[in-house]
């Protein structure tokens, strides 16, 4: 059975989730500028083994707007306690494997087991490139067109005829400019670095990454593997940054394996 929830936040906000399945709870947490789309095909299997929830970060997909500055982090624990999970496995990409792994840093005993999928980490000083300028330039003008070109360009590499490029496409023009504004609250959110504190990380960790993701996602999910103690990772073939769309049978076999 699946069922669809608009939760509220303590400041005001209002978050989209969808709950499918039976079993051990997991949590997805998509990247910026996407929303629970990402995990289209990837839910129904975990569904068959798992209580799944997904929902759409702040300001994107079917959530509020954030008309303050939001911590989150704060959300992640709002979408737990109105399900009243206590110890789920959280799967996030991106940015979504950055806020859980800042979770589980700061929360150990609520987390599980965590994956993290092309993830990103906090502390992390990503090198100078002619990419990260045009996104700061972007964000500085409010352009949510040179936004989601640079999204599509970048992170997915292997294009429109790919799996899952339509809705990729989509996905990133859609949220475009609500990226923008949510990325603007999200400065209230305090500075973090979890990447200073891996080793302390005890909770079953799953890293994978694309053959054809950005080169900085490959060297972070090494320094992940490198410094978690309970950590396992794989690089997928025929993926770029989008890999629940991309491969989801691999995916999900991946998944399902540690979740067990």
């Amino acid at each position: 059975m699946r069922t669809e929830h608009e939760i509220p936040t303590p400041d005001g906000g209002r978050l989209w989730a969808d709950r499918r399945g039976a079993g051990t709870p997991v949590v997805l947490l998509h990247g910026s500028g996407m929303d629970s789309r990402l995990w289209d095909a990837v839910v129904p299997t975990l569904a068959r083994h798992h209580d799944v929830i997904r929902y759409d970060a702040r300001g994107l997909g079917r959530s509020a707007p954030p008309d303050r500055p939001f911590d989150d982090l704060a959300d992640l624990r709002t979408v737990l306690d109105h399900f009243r999970l206590t110890r789920p496995a959280l799967v996030g990409l991106s940015m979504g494997g950055e806020t859980a792994l800042d979770f589980t840093v700061a929360h150990p005993d609520r987390v599980a087991a965590l994956a993290l999928i092309g993830a990103s980490v906090s502390g992390h000083d990503w090198p100078p490139s002619s990419d990260t300028t045009a996104y700061a330039e972007a964000r500085r003008r409010g352009d949510a067109a040179a936004l989601a070109a640079l999204e599509l360009s970048v992170w997915a590499a292997l294009g429109r005829t790919a799996p899952g490029g339509e809705l990729i496409e989509t996905m990133i023009t859609e949220n475009a400019a609500r990226r923008i504004t949510s990325e603007h609250h999200l400065t209230g959110a305090p500075p973090r670095d979890a990447e200073s504190h891996l080793t302390r990380i005890t909770t079953p960790t799953l890293i994978v990454h694309g053959d054809h993701d950005h080169p900085e996602i490959a060297a972070i999910a090494a320094r992940l593997t490198a410094a978690i103690p309970a950590a396992t990772s794989h690089r997928l073939p025929d993926a770029d940054h989008y890999l629940p769309l991309r491969t989801p049978e691999r995916l999900s076999a991946l998944l399902l394996t540690h979740l067990a």
